[in-house]
């Protein structure tokens, strides 16, 4: 069973473009993400308390493990919704968050010892050039866009907080509870996200059919679901293994945007997803 947990989560994963497709026109990005952070605390601080979950055991582990939480979620999901909310296309936003395979690679050498073959440096590179592809039509649409530099800044942030998370996780707390970790993680996400957001934004949220979907969507689907498969992973595989599998996300979020939506799928995305997955596969063998 645990042999399809990197499938699931890349496909759970992918989906989380429907949630800010369609929440984000109903609230700001900050606002947005902290109802939703509230929501998995309840749910998973539920379930923590009805199946007697373990809590961490020492005021160490519950630093170790609200520091994942912080650059996970709050500094990754934060500085996405931002880009996608000023404007940042999609394709560009991919291609920047598309960087943090190869970070991590680097980063993994030099804080946890992990050799990176030259195998999976080809293919990680193999994996950020089929992202290219498969985003380049989208990113050569959106080059003239008016103040691009300054919409790349959040996108950047995110960047930096998914690949320190991953590291910062598999080297200082790699194995806990996914029920009260949880809620360990998103308790000072929440606190975070809530105080720039009552800093920068009105928080005001218009309670539509469409937000609450999105919002369920992103709690259950995304929080709940996605992101217990990735501490899992985290949990089990090396992190070079698990970073490669973020460049399987665009890819898979084309082709639900192609079924789902009827977006256009070019020849030259289609031979980028065929490269990034065997980039993938070579960088996981």
């Amino acid at each position: 069973m645990t042999r399809f947990y990197p499938f699931l989560f890349v496909l759970l994963w992918s989906t989380g473009f429907i949630g800010a497709k369609y929440g984000l026109p109903f609230a700001e990005p900050l606002s947005f993400l902290s109802t939703r952070y509230v929501l998995v605390i309840a749910v998973m601080g539920l379930l923590a308390l009805a199946t007697r979950a373990p809590w961490p055991a020492s005021p160490r582990q519950w630093l170790h493990i609200g520091v994942t939480g912080i650059l996970v979620h709050a500094i990754y999901l934060g500085g996405v919704f931002m880009a996608i909310r000023h404007g940042l296309p999609a394709g560009i936003t991919a291609l920047v968050v598309g960087l943090q395979p190869l970070l991590t690679a680097l980063g993994a050498g030099a804080l946890l010892g992990e050799r990176v073959l030259p195998r999976q440096w080809a293919g990680l590179a193999l994996g950020f050039g089929g992202v290219g592809l498969v985003v380049a039509h989208k990113v050569a649409a959106a080059a003239s866009t008016p103040a691009l530099a300054a919409m790349l800044v959040p996108a950047v942030v995110a960047l930096l907080g998914i690949t320190a998370g991953t590291l910062y996780q598999k080297r200082f707390c790699p194995a806990f509870d996914l029920r009260t970790g949880a809620v360990v993680q998103f308790i000072p996400t929440l606190v975070l996200t809530l105080l720039v957001a009552s800093q920068t934004e009105t928080m005001a949220i218009e309670w539509t059919g469409q937000f609450v979907f999105a919002l369920l969507w992103l709690v259950l689907v995304l929080s709940v679901g996605a992101i217990s498969l990735l501490n899992l992973l985290i949990r089990g595989g090396s992190a070079v293994n698990v970073a490669s599998l973020f460049y399987l996300t665009p890819p898979t979020t084309a082709l639900i945007a192609w079924a789902a939506f009827g977006e256009t799928l070019t020849g030259l995305a289609l031979a980028g997803m065929g490269l990034t997955v065997f980039g993938v596969w070579l960088a996981r063998k």
